[in-house]
């Protein structure tokens, strides 16, 4: 029996699995911690890591995350596969509070055509994994992939089996964003009144968005029941997205005197942790989005803006404050102290682990002679640019000069440090970004190739900070390059920069891989 206040609903984040899954590129093992920090400051009562099964490098992370992240339980997923299982058992053995959540689908149409299984033989297959997964932990949940789409008698008869194996959660997934708020919580209410030993596991909802109803079908199922939400921040996820935690965090905050639930969400932790989880994944939010758009408390009309200079709550239900965007900017300058620094990075919600000061201070220092005066978005990509490097990273930009004749062609002289050594070429190009990487591909010879180039700016003016994002594919992977600068060409370079370090890194965890492999070979040999 679930002993829990029934007005509690508890909440889940899958940012770094569901929501990674929409990513061109994977995430490092350093950004998924990160996220996974300020992900914890928001209050989330569960956050789900990974994949451990899916690659060594889920796993590792996983596991990095489930030992030094407190506060949430610590939650991975598996297949109802034993193998799966036991990676998450073994990757989960360093959380505090962990959770092994396993799944198998139960629609006809995935029961048929990808499992080739009945009904029987998936429930039964689900019921082992369960068994399973509770001799590595009490906590359980399991999930009928596709639930919104499979018959009710079929759902009952799994989530009962899977009930009385041991899961203490049942979650139900609108796989494919299929349903519509009525119907999504008459699953829910025939669950509630059909499955006998339904009070023994807390009822959750996994919604998509692909008819834009992840947010009103996740309302409807807590309103017929269910008391957990899975979602991501910023409602990032495969395809057209998950629920977005934010929104569902604020309606039921905003509207807990009609609604009578509540969260233990940290509210002023939400925009900062939006703003993040936008920068780390480069994907950017949409200006009019509900809760964190640029927009949400934007007004334009004259009359609204006369209303809210009268009464601010004439046309706003909520105040930016309450999701943690700060009212006024401290304008910094080069004669600002490294406590004022300090101090300013803890206004903006930065704890003193999230950074190194004296590598922030040093580079606020250089921005600040080049652009006199530094604002808050500046502060916060310097912390972001620190974020995307490695102490350890083999290749480091030494000096960058470039020339541009009057029909476009352009030269550059691009010097590197790679492994201590200090290496200079010069190439030409259309362009001086083009004639920039020529060089840098003749110093590396690492041949890649560019899938995106894509160019932003941190904050407004002529001297905002430019961000270059690239996705550049090598042997058949993906690799995503940040590059922060107040010149667009040496934002270019540095995420070229990023995009090398990235792939040496996936080198070494490769080369690692194959030793290892080599070692449990000769061990397999020996015991033979």
């Amino acid at each position: 029996m679930i002993a829990v206040p029934d007005n509690k609903i508890w909440m889940f984040d899958t940012t770094l699995r569901d929501g990674e899954q929409a990513l061109r590129a994977s995430l490092t093992k350093k950004q998924k911690l990160q996220l996974a920090q300020a992900i914890s400051y928001l209050g989330v009562d569960i956050m789900e890591l990974g994949f451990p099964a899916s690659s060594p490098g889920d796993f590792d992370a996983v596991a990095e995350i489930a030992r030094t992240v407190k506060g949430p339980i610590m939650c991975a997923l598996a297949r109802a596969v034993p193998a799966d299982v036991r990676a998450c058992g073994e990757a989960l053995s360093g959380a505090e509070k962990s959770r092994i959540h396993t799944f198998i689908a139960s629609s006809p149409l995935h029961l048929q055509y990808k499992l080739r299984k009945t009904l029987e033989q998936a429930t039964e297959q689900a019921v082992n994994c369960i068994e399973l997964a509770r001799q590595y932990t009490d906590d359980v949940e399991f999930s009928c992939e596709d639930a919104g789409r499979t018959p009710i008698e079929d759902l009952c008869y799994m989530v009962e089996h899977a009930i009385a194996a041991g899961a203490t959660t049942i979650n139900i997934p609108d796989t494919v964003g299929y349903t519509v708020p009525d119907e999504f919580a008459g699953i829910i209410s025939a669950l509630k009144q059909r499955v006998p030993n339904i009070e023994q596991a807390r009822l959750s909802v996994h919604c998509h968005n692909d008819l834009g109803l992840a947010v009103a079908n996740s309302m409807a199922a807590v309103a017929a029941g269910a008391r957990q939400v899975e979602a991501t921040v910023n409602g990032i996820g495969e395809r057209a997205g998950n629920c977005s935690l934010e929104e569902i965090a604020m309606i039921i905050k905003t509207r807990e005197e009609h609604l009578g639930w509540h969260t233990a969400i940290q509210h002023k932790e939400i925009f900062r942790t939006s703003r993040l989880v936008s920068q780390v994944c480069n994907m950017p939010v949409q200006q009019n989005k509900a809760i964190v758009g640029a927009n949400a408390f934007a007004h334009s009309s004259g009359i609204h803006q006369d209303g809210v200079l009268k009464a601010q709550n004439t046309y706003e239900i909520m105040t930016p404050e309450s999701i943690g965007v700060r009212a006024n900017e401290l304008n910094l300058t080069s004669r600002s102290g490294k406590h004022v620094i300090k101090h300013r990075l803890a206004e903006m919600g930065y704890r003193e682990g999230d950074y190194h000061l004296q590598e922030v201070y040093t580079d606020f220092l250089a921005l600040a002679d080049q652009k006199g005066q530094v604002f808050d978005y500046d502060l916060e990509a310097l912390v972001f640019a620190q974020s995307l490097q490695e102490r350890d990273d083999p290749y480091q930009l030494i000096a960058l000069s470039t020339t541009t004749d009057a029909h476009g062609l352009a030269s550059a002289t691009v010097a590197l440090q790679c492994d201590g050594a200090t290496y200079e070429r010069t190439a030409t190009g259309y362009g001086p970004v083009e004639a920039a990487f020529a060089a840098i591909a003749s110093m590396t010879n690492t041949p890649i190739n560019m899938v995106s180039y894509n160019l932003g700016a941190k904050g407004s003016g002529a001297n905002a900070l430019g961000q270059v994002d690239i996705t550049a594919a090598y042997d058949k992977q993906q690799f995503h390059g940040v590059g922060l600068a107040t010149d667009i060409v040496r934002a270019s370079v540095m995420a070229y920069i990023h995009v090398l370090n990235m792939i040496a890194r996936a080198q070494h965890v490769h080369s690692l891989k194959q030793h290892l492999h080599a070692d449990n070979r000769a061990t397999s040999e020996v015991n033979v």
